[in-house]
């Protein structure tokens, strides 16, 4: 599932409370999918973590009854909080098979028979889980088979760029990175799983390179730390991608006369200038930006228009897009 589809599965999963697990690489917005999800729905959310965790911290404690010769266990921590839940809270278990199969099987009772040791958790408790793959050196020695088929279902997540793109841009990543990976999709997600203490590129890591720059990093530490951050490979080709983006054309005097403006054969100025564009697009240019999209190869038309709406969801009610949509009927935007 891409990411959109997912956080509609996990939606629909909240609201008919059943338990979903989610499956993917690492670095690829499993938790946030879910975050995103319960914020949209008003849900409470608790993440835990049961790789650090304790069969006790899903059991409770034994604890002698005063006067008696005999023991109860005593909820404490997030196991209280779902025994105590009085409105939809959604109980999330990151990185499930990577938790020893005795952690496992403590959270089983939980999601199954929903009840552990006398307890019962409170009705408004939704079960979801993630895990990496197996493949993805993440430590993950595997779920029980018991554990997997107490889920309603076991979903996997795939890395789409239009979606990356969209989180992106709501969340101000820089344009020249957007624009980047437009160019170069495969390093959004070129995962390398391997023993050297390197990163390769995912969604993680390419967004904690925009963090980077909005953060205001130094030229003179730019390539280390991106490099660092997303591995050589991207650091090189994105550096290089900024010099191209940085040499553009005066964008302000390329809206004002879009008739006259050179129009690039070069993928990656074209790229770079979509971005750009679709960045500065608003009302009251956007005739004009729509003017110059009509002189671009079609599959830049088509990314300059759609990141422009994602910049500014308004431009769907101009009559420029309108025209240019009617226009353009055949592609789905």
């Amino acid at each position: 599932m891409r990411a959109k589809e997912m956080k509609e599965a996990v939606k629909f999963a909240i609201h008919h409370k059943q338990p979903l697990l989610l499956k993917g690489a690492p670095g690829i917005g499993k938790t946030d999918i879910v975050t995103q999800a319960c914020r949209e729905t008003a849900t409470n959310l608790v993440i835990s973590h049961p790789v650090v965790s304790d069969p006790t911290d899903y059991k409770g404690l034994p604890f002698p009854v005063k006067g008696e010769n005999k023991a109860t266990f005593l909820p404490f921590g997030d196991l209280l909080k779902l025994i105590e839940a009085a409105r939809p809270t959604v109980f999330f278990l990151d990185d499930l098979g990577q938790a020893p199969a005795a952690v496992q099987a403590a959270a089983m009772q939980l999601i199954l028979a929903r009840r552990i040791n006398g307890h019962k958790v409170s009705e408004e408790v939704i079960f979801l889980a993630a895990t990496n793959r197996r493949g993805d050196r993440a430590a993950v020695q595997g779920i029980l088979e018991p554990v997997k088929s107490r889920f309603a279902s076991i979903v996997e997540l795939e890395v789409n760029v239009d979606d990356w793109v969209e989180w992106a841009i709501a969340n101000n990543m820089p344009t020249e990175l957007v624009a980047f990976i437009r160019f170069r999709p495969n390093l959004l997600h070129d995962f390398q799983p391997t023993a050297d203490i390197v990163n390769t590129p995912n969604p993680r890591t390419v967004a904690a390179v925009g963090r980077m720059m909005q953060a205001g990093l130094a030229a003179n530490m730019q390539y280390e730390m991106f490099a660092g951050a997303a591995g050589e490979g991207f650091a090189a080709e994105f550096m290089g991608f900024r010099k191209v983006y940085r040499d553009l054309p005066d964008i302000e005097k390329l809206i004002a006369a879009p008739d006259k403006a050179v129009v690039p054969d070069e993928p990656s100025l074209l790229f770079a200038i979509c971005g750009a564009l679709s960045a500065k697009a608003n009302k009251k240019n956007f005739t004009n930006i729509v003017r110059y999209t009509d002189r671009l190869p079609a599959e830049f038309q088509v990314l300059l228009i759609k990141d422009s709406i994602k910049h500014n969801k308004a431009l769907t009610n101009t009559p420029e897009f309108t025209s240019w949509a009617v226009k353009h009927s055949d592609v789905i935007l």
